[in-house]
């Protein structure tokens, strides 16, 4: 069986950390594949929090983004307890879009968890139409170049 594979940035520009709860948890008894998704809007969330923005729907007036497409390569289970640690890149401008890059491990163990990306296309919610990156948002973007 051919295997999807995901080539991630070598550093990252953010870090965060998220306990698995018992709602991230499926039948068995691990998180679930729908939960990594979750866990990835979350690490999303904060990082743009921690750049001044308020949400991804607000990245400069009516603009904000939608996910085109999401990929996952599960690695290893996580538990009830276990802290994730989940950094955070982001590559592959366009005029509309970028790339977001999530790595998630075991903060205990160190064990790799799972590697994921997201296609994110800017839109403009109030013309319901996809429109370009905003300047502001790059700019704040570009002020994270460092690496954790």
């Amino acid at each position: 069986m051919a295997r999807v594979t995901l080539e991630i940035p070598e550093s990252f520009v953010f870090s965060t950390d998220l306990e698995v709860r018992a709602g991230d948890l499926n039948y068995g008894a691990h998180v679930g594949n729908d939960r990594i998704l979750s866990l990835m809007q979350e690490a999303r969330i904060q990082f743009y929090r921690s750049i001044g923005i308020r949400s991804d729907m607000h990245l400069e007036g009516t603009v904000g983004h939608v996910i085109s497409d999401a990929q996952v390569i599960y690695k290893a289970e996580a538990f009830l307890g276990d802290v994730i640690e989940i950094k955070v890149a982001y590559a592959n401008f366009s005029k509309n879009a970028f790339d977001m890059f999530f790595l998630m491990t075991n903060k205990e163990s160190g064990k790799e968890i799972a590697r994921c990306k997201t296609g994110l296309v800017c839109f403009d919610f109030e013309i319901r139409k996809v429109a370009p990156i905003p300047a502001s948002f790059k700019e704040k973007l570009e002020r994270t170049s460092g690496s954790v």
